[in-house]
């Protein structure tokens, strides 16, 4: 389905990589010695301070970017959030996640762009998709993968009482031309229905929105967010070719991660992720035991030490 990974190519895109980490780490060499002549110079300019303070936050995830090896690394992703079972509960707390995640991406400078989105019956969302555009975004997100459960004195329980919400996250690479999958015309089904939601006045009166299944994996995507049939039908295209690497990652990887191997039930037991919002805060990581007791900021988007914990695994 995709380029065997010794092959030319890829030898090429990683000796590409190790040249691109290379020239980032001489440049911060670089800014590093000229804030430093400049901080002799003006040790109490409010600029130099900022831009020392940059720097430092900058250096300190540059130390990581050896982890980023694997060919899809360096890429976008697309960000799919389901909403488990609960009703209004659950489709609240995939709300919840969809703008944690959005708060994320805007503290590293990443595009997001709403590819699909289906608002819940009451409040919140049952899904959405994103398509997150920046350097490394999939390096990032990878290990995102899985259930995330929140325990919280429910908004709309009358009686005030603890209940606990699941939902799902979903991430494949926004692969480029640069990465082969073959998809044959056979094994498509393409289906075309009315878009919901907000979007203009065509929503609703054409069937613009975009529907592709891929058969032998039963692989699934749709798009409704952009302006025609055609735009919708070709970001599903890259989308299910994306979504088809993923996978074909997954099963190469089943020996030695079995837990990104194969997605789980949206239930108890199955999370990798507890978010506790009563009757303390506490937001812990399953797979690595990284916790943090500020949950509101890692609810407004300070996710970084739980996903440099993963990829330092």
């Amino acid at each position: 389905m995709w380029d065997n990974p010794d092959s030319a190519r890829t030898v090429l895109q990683k000796k590409s990589n190790l040249e691109r980490q290379l020239n980032e780490l001489l440049s911060l060499e670089s800014e590093y010695s000229n804030l430093r002549d400049l901080y002799e110079i003006a040790p109490d300019d409010t600029d130099v301070l900022d831009a020392i303070e940059k720097l430092s936050d900058t250096a300190h995830r540059a130390k990581f970017i050896t982890l980023f090896h694997e060919p899809a690394d360096n890429n976008g992703a697309f960000l799919f959030i389901q909403a488990g079972a609960g009703g209004t509960e659950a489709q609240d707390w995939a709300q919840m996640l969809s703008r944690m995640y959005a708060r994320w991406a805007e503290r590293h400078g990443f595009t997001t762009e709403v590819i699909e989105e289906h608002e819940g019956d009451t409040a919140g969302i049952k899904n959405i998709t994103y398509r997150i555009l920046g350097d490394r975004v999939y390096g990032w997100l990878k290990n995102e993968i899985g259930v995330h459960r929140l325990v919280r004195i429910s908004p709309f329980n009358a009686n005030g009482k603890r209940q606990t919400s699941f939902a799902s996250v979903d991430v494949w690479p926004d692969i480029d031309d640069t990465i082969e999958i073959e998809i044959n015309d056979k094994d498509l089904r393409i289906d075309t229905y009315r878009a919901s939601g907000a979007g203009g006045q065509h929503v609703n009166k054409t069937d613009s929105a975009v529907r592709i299944t891929h058969i032998p994996t039963n692989t699934v995507v749709t798009c409704q967010n952009e302006r025609s049939q055609i735009q919708n039908k070709e970001m599903a295209m890259k989308m299910l070719r994306s979504k088809l690497y993923e996978l074909e990652l997954q099963k190469r990887a089943a020996a030695e991660d079995a837990a990104k191997a194969a997605q789980k039930k949206i239930e108890w037991g199955s999370q990798i992720r507890n978010y506790v919002l009563y009757p303390y805060q506490l937001v812990k990581d399953v797979r690595t035991g990284v916790e943090k007791t500020d949950s509101t900021a890692v609810l407004d988007g300070d996710l970084d030490d739980f996903m440099l914990a993963l990829l330092q695994q």
